[in-house]
C-alpha cells in the first residue's frame, strides 16, 4: 500500500534538505557539524595525538560527545519555543540519530580495545556497574533511533511519545555512566547533568503554564546554577569524601577566577541559562509590532 511519505521525491529524503525536497541551511549546517567531532578524532589520531592508550582515549572522547549531542537534542524542543522558531525542529531526529551513531562508536572502540573477546566484553558490562547502566542507555538510545522514523510513529501512534520521553530516563543513565567513568575530575559531567536540570525546568515551564517572561527565565537560570552546585557538592561528598560545604562554597569564590578554565560548572549553567533569557527577550521584542502600530490598533479598538 504506498502512502504519501512513502512516495516522497528521493531528493526531499536528503539529510540537508526539507519535506519540500528544499536546501535547508538549517539542516545542512547540523548534519555538517555532526561530522566535526569524528573528523577531530580522525585528526587526532592519526597526528598521534592520542596519547599513550590511543584506543582509550578514542573511546572516552566518542562518550564525551554522545552526551553533548545528547544535550544539544533536548535542547531543540524547549529552545524552538522560546526563540519561537518553529524550523529547529526539523533538526530534532537528525541530532537524535547522531547520538546513536557516536554511542554506537563508542561500544565499537570498546570492543576493538578489547581485541574483540566477546567473552570478556560481556563479562566487564556484566561485572562494572558503570558499564552495565552505559550499556543499557546505549540500548535505550537504539530503540528510540529505530523508531525514529516517519512510519514508526504511525504505527505506535500514542505509544510513540511515551516510547520516546524515556529519553530523559536515557540521558540520565548516560548521565551517571559519564560521572563514574570520569573519577577524580567530574567537571564535565557535572556541567552536562546541569544544563540537562536547567532544559528539565525549562520544560516544567511549559507543563505547569507558567509565564515566560525574562524574569522567570533569569530565575531559572540561577536556580539551575544554584542545583547544580549542590550536585557537584553532593557528589564530591559521596564518592570521595570531600567536605561538601567546601566544594559548595568553592562556587561562590567568583571573584578569585584567573581564567576560564577556572569557573566552576554551576556559573556556566547560570550563564547559558541568562543567554538564554538575554535571547528570548531580544526575540520577543523584535516580535512585538511597533510602538506606532500599537498605538494606532489601540485607537481603533477603542
Amino acid at each position: 500500500m504506498s502512502t504519501r511519505t512513502e512516495n516522497r521525491p528521493l531528493r526531499t529524503w536528503l539529510p540537508w534538505t526539507d519535506r519540500q525536497g528544499r536546501l535547508s541551511a538549517l539542516r545542512a549546517t547540523a548534519f555538517a557539524l555532526l561530522f566535526v567531532p569524528a573528523l577531530m578524532l580522525l585528526h587526532a589520531a592519526w597526528m598521534h595525538q592520542l596519547g599513550s592508550k590511543p584506543w582509550t582515549q578514542a573511546i572516552h572522547q566518542t562518550g564525551d560527545w554522545t552526551v553533548r549531542i545528547l544535550i544539544a537534542t533536548l535542547a531543540v524542543s524547549p529552545f524552538r519555543r522560546l526563540f519561537d522558531w518553529s524550523k529547529l525542529i526539523g533538526i530534532r531526529r537528525m541530532l537524535g540519530l547522531g547520538v546513536m551513531a557516536y554511542a554506537l562508536g563508542h561500544l565499537a572502540l570498546y570492543c576493538i580495545d578489547m581485541a574483540f573477546d566477546w567473552g570478556l566484553v560481556v563479562s566487564e558490562i556484566v561485572k562494572r556497574f558503570y558499564l552495565t547502566i552505559g550499556f543499557v542507555a546505549l540500548l535505550g538510545l537504539v530503540a528510540l533511533g529505530a523508531t525514529s522514523t516517519d512510519g514508526m510513529i504511525r504505527r505506535l501512534g500514542k505509544n510513540w511519545q511515551r516510547l520516546h520521553n524515556l529519553v530523559y530516563p536515557i540521558a540520565l543513565l548516560a548521565l551517571l555512566h559519564f560521572a563514574l567513568q570520569s573519577k577524580i575530575d567530574v567537571t564535565e559531567p557535572v556541567l552536562m547533568s546541569g544544563l540537562f536540570i536547567l532544559l528539565l525546568l525549562y520544560r516544567g515551564l511549559y507543563r505547569w503554564k507558567l509565564p515566560i517572561s525574562m524574569p522567570v527565565l533569569a530565575g531559572t537560570a540561577l536556580l539551575a546554577g544554584l542545583l547544580t552546585a549542590c550536585l557537584e557538592a553532593g557528589w564530591y561528598a559521596v564518592t570521595s569524601g570531600v567536605s561538601a560545604w567546601l566544594v559548595f562554597q568553592a562556587n561562590a569564590d567568583i571573584l578569585i577566577y584567573q581564567d576560564y578554565a577556572s569557573i566552576r560548572p554551576a556559573h556556566w549553567v547560570a550563564l547559558a541559562g541568562l543567554a538564554v533569557t538575554l535571547g528570548h527577550g531580544l526575540r520577543a521584542r523584535k516580535a512585538r509590532p511597533p510602538r506606532q502600530a500599537r498605538q494606532t490598533a489601540a485607537a481603533r479598538a477603542a
